[in-house]
């Protein structure tokens, strides 16, 4: 009975063997699926990167081949012209036109993010009486289509003389970005841990000591995040600088360049340098910064 019942015993050396074959064949399988994982990935970026790299060397090209012949296809031209970009710059008065973009969107981008922080900060850490029927009227902004409120705009800027002036895009640009940069900060700072609210609160830190010594530094990476929108924004706003600046020398580039596209329509390579021309110093900033904005939508993934 002994006999029958007894397990054989095994060599140490073999029943390691037999043991680890299970697990090396879900290794294996583990490693195959990890590979065609990150095969797949890659193919997917390598695809969305085809797709916007494809329009860029398209208008690229174009603006290089020679003027007053027929584009034709999208190959690289033999002998580029570089002179288009001059022409485009000289007949454009593109120097005006990006001052005058520049000097719009600074002061958009600094009181707009500037009024986001203060209006986040209350919203995410303070309890005051209509607080979340005042969001959701603030809220409206997001989805408002600005297009329906454009003329009873133009009059009301009109009749307070800032049509054809700076402040008459940037003021309501502001008030068109407060909304998302509101909502935007109040949720980077509700997911800062309140107990560094509280520690700071009990050395006897004013609320305003609290959002810009213990808040705003945490937070710098979604701050630099609507910062770099903002300027964006405001650089490619087309409407508002439309109708607003009819004086051609206080246009945008934007404006500018719709207005050069309706003198030049035939002469495909020039409108071509012209776009590159007003789109350059919006792809250097989005290059540049576009860590922080990486920073900004991945923060709070740690939590307390």
């Amino acid at each position: 009975m002994s006999i029958l019942t007894e397990r054989p015993e095994v060599a140490p050396d073999t029943e390691a063997i037999v043991t680890s074959r299970p697990p090396s064949r879900r290794f294996r399988s583990v490693r195959r699926a990890g590979v065609s994982g990150v095969v797949a990935k890659y193919t997917i970026l390598g695809l969305g990167a085809f797709l916007v790299l494809v329009p860029l060397y398209s208008i690229l090209a174009v603006s290089l081949q020679p003027r007053g012949i027929p584009v034709a296809g999208l190959s690289w031209p033999a002998d580029p012209q570089w002179s288009n970009y001059v022409d485009a710059w000289n007949t454009g008065a593109f120097n005006v036109l990006l001052s005058n973009s520049v000097m719009i969107a600074l002061p958009v981008v600094v009181i707009a993010v500037f009024l986001s922080v203060l209006s986040g900060y209350a919203f995410a850490t303070m309890k005051f009486r209509g607080k979340e029927f005042i969001f959701a009227a603030l809220l409206i902004g997001l989805i408002l289509p600005f297009e329906g409120i454009i003329v009873p705009l133009y009059y009301t800027l009109r009749a307070l003389n800032l049509t054809n002036t700076m402040w008459g895009v940037a003021l309501p640009e502001i008030g068109l970005y407060v909304s998302f940069g509101t909502f935007w900060m109040r949720v980077a700072f509700s997911q800062t841990p309140p107990s560094l609210v509280e520690a700071a609160q009990i050395d006897g830190a004013r609320p305003w000591q609290v959002l810009w010594k213990v808040l705003f530094p945490i937070s710098w990476p979604s701050v630099m995040t609507i910062v770099i929108l903002f300027f964006i924004w405001s650089w490619n706003e087309f409407l508002i600088a439309l109708v607003i600046l009819q004086d051609p020398a206080s246009k945008t580039a934007p404006a500018g360049l719709g207005a050069f596209v309706g003198k030049y329509v035939s002469d495909v390579p020039l409108l071509a340098a012209a776009a590159v021309i007003v789109a350059v110093p919006v792809v250097v900033t989005y290059v540049l910064l576009q860590g922080h904005v990486i920073r900004g939508m991945t923060q709070g993934a740690v939590k307390e």
